[in-house]
Parts: C-alpha cells; sequence; structure tokens
C-alpha cells in the first residue's frame, strides 16, 4: 500500500425517501449532507428529547479527544473506524495525522452516500495511508480480513466503534462481535465504544426514530461497559461522554451517551511475567 488513499468501489443504490441514521446525525451536527425526510425525523427525535443534539456534538468531540489520547499518549498509528458515518468536523485521521502525520486509518461503512463521500473527502497526507472497506460492522472477519490490506496487524491499532453497536439488534449478539474484532487485533490495541444509553427522554426519541424506519438499540451503562470485558479500561472507565477526560476550558455535564476506551493487554503482562524474546 502507498502512500495517500486507497481506492474502492461503492456498492448499493442511495435511497434519499427514507431517512437514514448517519444523514440524520449529519443534520444535527450541521452538515449539509441530508435530505428532507431525514431532517423531518431529525426535529421530530430534536422535540421528543432536546437533548440528542448535544448528545450528538458531544459523541463528535469525544471522538477527537480519544484520537488524541490514543495517537498521542498511547502512540497508537493505526485506527480502524467501523461504522464511520458521514465525514464532519475532526475526522478520525485529521486528528491522527495532525499529531503523527504517518498514520494509517481504515473506514469502514456500508452506507453508499458514506462511501461516496469518503472517497472524496476522507483523503490522507503525504506521509500516512487512508483506506475504506464496504462492509457492515456485524460481519467483523471480512473487516479484519480487508483491513488487513492496509493495516500491519503486527502492530497496536485502535477499533473506534462510536454510535455503530446501536444500530446492531440484540439478536445479532453486538458483545459477541465486539468479542471478536478484539480477538483479532494484536496485543496492545485499543477499542472506543460510544453510544446512547436508555433514558425516558432518549428512549422516546428512539421510538420516533423507529416509528420513521430510523431504528436504534439503547442499552444501559452497564452493558456499555460489558462490552470492555477482558480489557483493561483507561481511567475514568465507562462514563458520561462529556466527563471523559474532558478539555480544560470544558463545563461537562452529564448527557445520555456513555463511552469507555480500552486496550488489549500482552498476554504476559497479565501472568505477571515478562514479554518473551
Amino acid at each position: 500500500m502507498t502512500s495517500g488513499s486507497a481506492g474502492f468501489e461503492v456498492v448499493g443504490e442511495l435511497d434519499t425517501a427514507v431517512p437514514h441514521s448517519a444523514r440524520i446525525w449529519n443534520y444535527w451536527l450541521g452538515g449539509k449532507d441530508n435530505f428532507a425526510p431525514d431532517r423531518e425525523v431529525g426535529d421530530e427525535i430534536i422535540a421528543a428529547c432536546p437533548e440528542i443534539i448535544e448528545v450528538a456534538r458531544e459523541s463528535r468531540v469525544f471522538l477527537g479527544r480519544a484520537v488524541q489520547f490514543l495517537a498521542g499518549e498511547a502512540g497508537v498509528r493505526q485506527f480502524l473506524d467501523i461504522g464511520a458515518g458521514l465525514p464532519a468536523f475532526d475526522n478520525t485521521h485529521e486528528v491522527a495525522q495532525r499529531i503523527a502525520p504517518e498514520s494509517r486509518i481504515v473506514y469502514v461503512d456500508n452506507d453508499p452516500m458514506v462511501l461516496a463521500h469518503a472517497r472524496a473527502l476522507f483523503t490522507s497526507g503525504p506521509v500516512g495511508v487512508t483506506a475504506c472497506i464496504d462492509a457492515d460492522a456485524r460481519d467483523p472477519d471480512k473487516i479484519l480480513r480487508d483491513a488487513a490490506g492496509t493495516l500491519d496487524f503486527t502492530r497496536p491499532i485502535a477499533a473506534m466503534m462510536l454510535g455503530i453497536l446501536g444500530n446492531v439488534a440484540d439478536g445479532d449478539a453486538p458483545g459477541q462481535i465486539v468479542r471478536r474484532f478484539v480477538a483479532g487485533l494484536p496485543a496492545g490495541s485499543y477499542v472506543v465504544i460510544n453510544d446512547g444509553v436508555m433514558t425516558p427522554a432518549i428512549s422516546r426519541a428512539v421510538q420516533v426514530a423507529l416509528e420513521a424506519g430510523a431504528g436504534y438499540h439503547l442499552r444501559t451503562p452497564e452493558q456499555i461497559e460489558g462490552f470492555f470485558d477482558g480489557l483493561d479500561l483507561v481511567a475514568p472507565g465507562v462514563i458520561s461522554t462529556p466527563l471523559w477526560r474532558p478539555s480544560k476550558d470544558a463545563e461537562p455535564k452529564k448527557l445520555s451517551v456513555y463511552c469507555g476506551v480500552a486496550r488489549k493487554a500482552d498476554p504476559w503482562s497479565r501472568r505477571g511475567g515478562a514479554p518473551p524474546g
């Protein structure tokens, strides 16, 4: 793989008459990559839960803080962004490559509009690499296999799952999906998760979205914490998203969205021994 952006084919058809979660999210973030049905449902959800605008924007700001930590303090140089969504401010590759220009990023999504925009806008700096995979988050084996064309699976990788597990129904076993991703990552890798949690206001908003054909699956903070089983959580652990390592000038408040960052430990470190070699 050479420096720059890797090409890919967009598969599927764009249906602008049906609201889509990625485009609704884009609308809440102040973007322009959305259509009338997305805005109509977005407004209905806001009426049911005004907090949702803050949830969307705080979730996006968290992405930046998480990538800053990973590329900076943790020294990660490879990112697998699963459920990338539409481009917005401070995309994963932009934040990572500001800190470490050689960073390599693979975006994953299966929405035709997302993929089309990714091809145009997710462009790498000259010494890094970006690539995109057309795949469903419920197929971790395909994602891991395809990502290996860009990422080095002998070195740590940060798997970003922001807002994606809420799109996975309980019947599709989201916990097993996370464990499969973790199993495929090398030791020293990180997992980042951010998702809405079950509160009366958010539940009303989800019901509005469901009736419009853009459903979401809420979980409790304890269930989100369970996704990190077997991993070493980075302080402050699983917490309401605005409270995760806020900037010094922020005045964070608790919202109905939780996040966490965790590391896959080296096997020898759990045994209390020394690394092989």
